[in-house]
């Protein structure tokens, strides 16, 4: 049984959401958050009852912000919150992002700025630990606070719509029957207390700050491979040369890439070396470092969104007090994750490039396409599909933050379509791996070609591991897309990545 992680809305970091969202750790809440729920949930009902004017409690929402709620109103107007805003389109979530956005929602309730129930703060706390996800939709918001994913959650909350249940879709209420656990029913301000936020997009980008943290290390392995299938310098790899450069990703990187290559016969000495290779080759510290860089600043603000309070209107305990406001505003934090999109770009366009040279007898040294004697075709074709794949990553990369509607009676003009970002990292992330896995299928057969002798120990153990799935390419009797499916399947798994590290400690 793993150890509970303990929030209270001031210190959740990126490795915390991994942990309960990928590894199912369970949540419990601190003690002096939940003394916080219970007074600033006192403080909606002062207010309320002085005639003060709350968005989401005494007012509507949205364009209705001027209609009062009146107290026979409530539970039917919030009911009807989570209803109306479920307009969502699939396809659904992965269950792991929406673990994510649960953890972060409660987490950032924590901090006393939504006057929620702090009935309702448990009851997500017990569906985490449960495994009861509801199903969210991925598409439907544009990214200002994501009202109509999360009313999804605050359906379930309620006991309606469907739930995924230990790996089963049913009915939150059957789910919640086996438990037994009550649904419980949202009141003054509670609907837009678990809705106003952006959670959910928050959850999504952990989950593309994860994959892109096994992409990039996947990467710099496979790039070695290539440099010794190419049969290149290592000069560009050297220690003083990056020391002298001081960005500490590059560094980093280029440290990651020796230990990769230790023991490799490109330290030995050959004369027919050329004295310099392709740019694609030469600058992989240099790009996947800046890329790591890229992904820091993404993180380092989602971090800091993850302990922040998106909440409209938002509550002062201190003051005594509720502001409207726009917290809900994504931007700070969108952009560096719409940034990493287009970093990726270029982890891309290496890959690709180096592929291309691996075919090359005249970067190479080996036949034309890497093929096993004059009658195979092999590698020929196969440039069509990953060309295809970096043309459609440039195209996801286009920048979406400013392609906005002015909604809601033009109350709400601007937003900045922040799960569509997300959306299309994951999907540069995947075609990526596709990409690298075409690229270690080739970086593979060139290390064949010259028997495999004197590898690096990372570089080959990534050869063995590779060789474990995918035999040798002797002939064209067999269907190239087979052996790319299992390539990237060792890659996107995670697999190929334990298989170097485990190789270098032996």
């Amino acid at each position: 049984m793993q150890n509970a992680l303990t929030i209270s809305g001031n210190n959740l970091t990126l490795d915390d959401i991994y942990q309960v969202s990928h590894k199912h750790r369970p949540v419990e809440i601190e003690e002096k958050s939940m003394e916080m729920l219970v007074n600033t949930r006192k403080l909606v009902f002062e207010l309320s009852g002085r005639g003060v004017p709350i968005y989401g409690c005494n007012r509507g929402v949205g364009w209705n912000k001027d209609k009062n709620v009146t107290s026979e109103m409530i539970i039917r107007f919030n009911s009807n919150m989570m209803h109306s805003h479920a307009v969502g389109v699939g396809p659904y979530a992965p269950q792991e992002d929406v673990r994510a956005a649960m953890l972060i929602r409660l987490n950032t309730v924590l901090l006393g700025c939504t006057g929620l129930s702090p009935e309702i703060a448990v009851l997500l706390k017990e569906m985490l630990n449960r495994e009861i996800h509801p199903l969210i939709p991925e598409r439907g918001s544009v990214g200002e606070a994501v009202i109509v994913n999360l009313s999804f959650l605050g359906l379930a909350l309620m006991g309606e719509g469907l739930v995924n249940y230990r790996g089963k879709e049913i009915k939150a209420k059957d789910a919640f029957k086996a438990e037994g656990i009550e649904p419980v029913t949202l009141r003054e301000k509670d609907g837009l207390a678990v809705i106003s936020s952006n959670a959910f997009s928050a959850g999504q980008a952990a989950s593309v700050l994860f994959e892109t943290e096994l992409l990039l290390k996947t990467a710099d392995i496979i790039a070695c491979m290539s440099l010794e299938g190419l049969s290149g310098n290592v000069s560009s790899l050297r220690e003083g040369v990056h020391n002298k450069r001081r960005y500490d990703r590059q560094t980093e990187t280029a440290a990651d890439m020796r230990k990769y290559l230790k023991g490799s016969y490109l330290y030995e000495p050959c004369s027919g070396r050329p004295l310099q290779d392709p740019l694609s080759y030469r600058c992989v510290p240099q790009v996947h470092g800046a890329v790591r860089t890229a992904m820091d600043y993404a993180a380092s603000n989602l971090t800091i969104q993850c302990n922040s309070s998106d909440d409209n209107p938002c509550l002062l305990y201190e003051e005594g007090d509720i502001a409207s406001n726009g917290n809900f505003d994504p931007l700070c934090w969108v952009l560096g994750m719409q940034n990493l999109g287009i970093a990726l770009c270029h982890i891309s366009r290496l890959s690709c490039l180096r592929t291309i040279k691996l075919a090359s007898p005249g970067f190479t040294g080996l036949s034309r396409h890497l093929t096993p004697d004059e009658g195979t075709i092999a590698f020929s074709t196969i440039q069509k599909s990953f060309a295809n794949l970096d043309a459609e990553i440039r195209m996801l990369a286009n920048p979406v933050t400013m392609n906005t509607y002015s909604l809601s009676g033009d109350m709400e003009d601007i937003s900045t379509n922040a799960p569509l970002v997300m959306q299309k990292d994951k999907k540069i992330i995947d075609n990526l791996f596709y990409i690298l896995a075409i690229e270690l299928l080739h970086a593979g057969q060139a290390m064949s070609l010259r028997n495999a002798g004197n590898c690096g120990k990372g570089t080959g153990a990534g050869y063995k591991a590779l060789r474990r799935v995918v035999d040798f390419y002797d002939s064209d009797n067999r269907i190239l897309s087979i052996d790319i499916d299992k390539a990237y399947a060792l890659l996107k798994s995670g697999d190929f990545l334990k298989s170097v590290l485990n190789g270098l400690e032996d």
